[in-house]
């Protein structure tokens, strides 16, 4: 401990007599831990630990686009095997600026293409191999992806990013293959010549490498010096097979593209990290400082930091080396990476997309959103909605800051990055105060990260109500950039306490914004108790899904307003506070904010299910239990066996009841089991049987959606039992997911 006051002292010191900006030492994105440094003097350290040039440029753009296209976009493949066919790739049409348009409507400031995917085929027109869109009837074999996209991103201003991947199954699966053929490491000359196709770019590169990385290093070359100025490389880790032990010389590559591409941050190594999944799901602290045991500017290989904390005291007191590693949140606008279809391929909302913006760029890392193109050589049109939404709520929310013309620190509120004000231990508090009071929802708090690194820890955010001070927002650490969500206030002081931080906090830029929440689309459901409930819809997206509700995380200030006698609620309709009991009642609700009415939803409520039992079936699947098909869970339903069009099953509703119709819930797993054509029956005593009437549903494996049968008089029955006649699709089995009926 004296050791360590004596160290901290002298630097104290040493700042005073020649350092006005009271740094303790030299800043760098990469400081090394010796010995003999004490835990006070590694925090010191870590407070000197800043982004690079090319890694602020980076973080200012904040959200960026990730396309994936190639032969899986046809063959509707995740992972292709590399012995695709060129043919495959059957691009009549390519619209690249559709495809910034929609990007910049988003205010995305970057797009990175996927130019050579697992698999190996190449979207430009390399040198170096022939399988890719030079083998395609894309423009009878001339045509250039690549080249077209930047054209489009010159002409909108976006800025152009790569991902080469390392991996390359064709190269694998080929006689010929260079991946893992053994060869010798020795000296190359990069690029290497043809003669058919000289490079304007005289540069050269000598490494002592083996053919597939030269292959590589050759088209990272190409890539790098044909298609304009690249701002990011992306890598991933990707070693599908270990043919030969491939390995990557990641340090080659790294020169090659220092020198080429100067303004450029790598991905997947030292500049950029991966979050750690790839659903959009954010840490709550994240933190871009991070320790490693080697020096990172020397390493080949960096595995994936998916740890719940990173970077925390704790983790930063066992590393060797304290280097800037901002992270990248990415995940897919659609489910999968490449597009596949436009009906059973689910697209993400608008409300779960800038929910993710908003905890990404919000949580001190970039956004990437993937967007595939499909195979007409477009966004979809869903697509397209979602990003111009999305588009639209940013500009509306952050375009606008209401703190203009306030009270407070000039160099936090002047809009000007360069600028801060710095804290101190006595000082920790920021006071604003604006001319009138505004009303918001969202605050942002910048740190001065260039010059005085990332140091907050903990801070809490208070608004002046009812004449005193109210907490109305708390976190974690800030770094480039944290925002604050919390449920509207209205005032004109707030003030920011930074409770926990590594030395003093440097803080850049300070705004306040104000979201217009959406009321949301509504569900309705009821337990098999009677149990109704109103919510906001979950949104459904099964690939990869993050755990966030996003409606709740940006929405507040939103009532639910119901009836229960088929007329349209209105603002003054009935309050939805708690669940309820009812039966055989038409549901109507929406929901309400101040000024905006979402749309209608309603449910025909049935009996109430949690007498009935089943009388019989004709058979049932391990796992599908006839009474699937009545327990108030559309999740989970009847299977029967495999043996023809004709399956029945029976229930006992408990007691005698005048009913007018029933409806039918097909299951929407997958196609199978939905009854096309089907005949009811009644019983007095659940053994003997009375035709009632048939029934059809017509487009069911289209169309999935619970369907209602009316009959033509209503009858009075105990025990009503459903028979199968027609399957849709010619299935031998059949499937039911819910069975409701309705009182006269």
């Amino acid at each position: 401990m004296k050791n360590t006051f004596l160290y901290i002292l002298f630097l104290i010191i040493l700042v005073s007599c020649s350092n006005p900006n009271g740094l303790l030492m030299q800043t760098a994105s990469t400081i090394e831990i010796t010995e003999t440094d004490s835990k006070d003097s590694i925090i010191v350290k870590a407070a000197h630990v800043v982004p690079t040039s090319n890694q602020y440029a980076a973080l200012k753009n904040e959200f960026i686009a990730f396309i994936h296209f190639g032969p899986n976009t046809f063959t509707r493949m995740e992972w292709g095997n590399g012995m695709e066919d060129p043919q495959i790739f059957n691009l009549q049409n390519l619209d690249t600026d559709q495809w910034c348009q929609a990007m910049k409507a988003a205010s995305m400031k970057m797009v990175v293409i996927t130019v050579k995917h697992h698999d190996g085929f190449c979207l430009w027109q390399t040198r170096y191999t022939k399988h890719g869109i030079m083998s395609t009837p894309f423009k009878k074999g001339q045509g250039d992806v690549l080249k077209e996209l930047s054209a489009s991103c010159q002409k909108y201003g976006l800025k152009l990013g790569i991902y080469l991947s390392p991996a390359d199954l064709y190269q694998i699966e080929n006689a010929e293959g260079l991946y893992g053929n053994l060869s010798e490491k020795t000296d190359r000359v990069i690029p290497r010549p043809i003669e058919s196709r000289p490079f304007e770019n005289k540069a050269t590169f000598k490494f002592k490498v083996d053919d597939y990385n030269e292959y590589f290093l050759n088209q990272l070359f190409e890539l790098l010096t044909e298609y304009g100025p690249i701002h990011e490389v992306w890598f991933d880790g990707a070693h599908p097979k270990r043919k030969g032990d491939q390995q990557y010389d990641y340090l080659a590559w790294k020169e090659v593209i220092n020198k080429l591409a100067p303004e450029a941050v790598i991905f997947g190594k030292q500049d950029i990290r991966w979050c750690g999944n790839e659903s959009g799901k954010t840490r709550d602290t994240e933190w871009n400082i991070i320790p490693y045991q080697d020096d990172p500017n020397q390493m080949h290989r960096f595995v994936d930091l998916t740890a719940e904390s990173i970077g925390s005291r704790k983790e930063l007191y066992e590393g060797k080396y304290l280097h800037y590693q901002m992270a990248e949140t990415n995940t897919s606008i659609r489910e999968g990476w490449f597009y596949r279809d436009d009906t059973d391929q689910k697209v993400r909302s608008t409300d779960d997309v800038f929910d993710i913006y908003e905890r990404s760029i919000g949580g001190n890392s970039i956004f990437l959103l993937n967007i595939p193109p499909n195979r007409e050589g477009k966004f979809s049109p869903e697509d397209v909605r979602v990003l111009e939404e999305v588009g639209k709520r940013i500009q509306e929310t952050y375009s606008n800051d209401l703190l203009l013309g306030a009270q407070g620190p000039a160099n936090v509120l002047d809009n000007n990055e360069a600028s801060y004000d710095l804290l101190s231990d006595k000082e920790n508090v920021i006071t604003i105060t604006t001319p009138k009071p505004i009303t918001t929802n969202r605050f942002v708090i910048q740190e001065a990260i260039v010059t005085y690194s990332e140091r907050i820890e903990l801070h809490a955010l208070d608004a002046w109500i009812e004449n005193d001070w109210k907490e109305i927002a708390t976190a974690t650490n800030v770094g480039f950039k944290r925002i604050l969500r919390f449920p509207e206030v209205t005032t004109d002081k707030f003030r920011i306490r930074i409770l926990k931080s590594r030395l003093q906090p440097a803080i850049s830029k300070v705004s306040a914004h104000y979201y217009k929440t959406r009321p949301p689309q509504l569900s309705i459901s009821r337990d098999v108790n009677g149990i109704v409930s109103i919510y906001p819809k979950k949104h459904e997206f099964g690939w990869k899904p993050h755990g966030e509700d996003a409606t709740s995380n940006i929405n507040s200030g939103f009532e639910i307003r119901y009836t229960l006698d088929g007329s349209v609620p209105t603002g003054e309709s009935k309050l939805y506070t708690e669940p309820f009991l009812v039966e055989s009642v038409e549901i109507k609700a929406i929901a309400l904010t101040s000024d905006e009415s979402g749309s209608v939803v309603s449910d025909l409520i049935g009996l109430i299910k949690k007498d009935w039992t089943l009388v019989q079936s004709d058979s049932e699947q391990a796992k599908h239990s006839p009474n699937h098909a009545f327990d108030a869970n559309t999740s989970t339903y009847w299977l029967s066996g495999e043996k023809g069009n004709l399956h029945y099953l029976a229930v006992d509703l408990g007691k005698e009841y005048t009913l007018k119709g029933f409806a039918y819930t097909p299951q929407t797993k997958d196609s199978e089991g939905m009854i096309e054509k089907g005949l009811t029956k009644i019983s007095s005593d659940g053994k003997a049987w009375k035709v009632l009437e048939e029934f059809e549903f017509g487009n069911l494996i289209n169309d999935p959606v619970t369907r209602r049968h009316y009959f033509k008089n209503s009858v009075k029955t105990r025990y009503f039992r459903i028979e199968s006649k027609v399957i849709a699709g010619g299935s031998k089995l059949v499937a039911i997911a819910e069975l409701d009926f309705f009182e006269e």
